[in-house]
């Protein structure tokens, strides 16, 4: 009886260690089927993944750029209503109308517009026209041929602030 116990217990080992069946070699297949199906799907997820962290990073750095521009120019409102200020104060000192206080306010204002980022032009007569930088207002006949296409004179100087132009200098051309 113990040599029959273990005859069948040989036959579940042979059993157990012989090739699959047919079906169990079609399940298998499709499980390899899963799992390539599977593997794609991962893949898949992987690249949405990267394409989504690339566009967070492109939208951060973005977001930066712009937080840097919007420090840098947040007073152009307040700077640009102080320009006209400026320009009376200008006009006044060229006609020697300031006194001695008046003088020190106008270079106190000067000061602290420069100290904000408010660069002026530098603009002059006879630098040659450039409508990327200055606003002709009129045109004169010129003086001589070497002042045609160029500014005869500076009616108000022109700003920057931050790199970023908030008034074109107008000028008078000659033609």
């Amino acid at each position: 009886m113990a040599e029959k116990d273990n005859k069948i217990q040989e036959e579940e080992v042979l059993n157990e260690q012989t090739p699959a069946t047919e079906t169990e070699t079609e399940m298998a297949i499709e499980e390899n089927g899963d799992f390539e199906e599977l593997k794609q799907q991962l893949e898949e997820s992987r690249n949405k993944y990267l394409y989504l962290y690339s566009d967070f990073e492109n939208f951060k750095r973005h977001a930066a750029k712009e937080r840097m521009e919007l420090i840098q120019t947040a007073g152009r409102d307040i700077l640009s209503a102080l320009l006209p200020i400026l320009d009376d104060f200008d006009r006044a000192e060229k006609n020697d109308a300031l006194t001695e206080g008046t003088s020190l306010i106008h270079q106190k204002l000067v000061n602290l517009l420069k100290s904000k980022g408010l660069v002026a032009l530098g603009t002059k007569a006879g630098d040659e026209f450039n409508a990327d930088l200055h606003e002709a207002v009129a045109e004169v006949p010129a003086p001589d041929d070497a002042m045609k296409g160029r500014i005869v004179d500076i009616l108000e100087p022109g700003y920057t602030l931050a790199d970023r132009i908030i008034r074109y200098a107008k000028v008078v051309v000659g033609k």
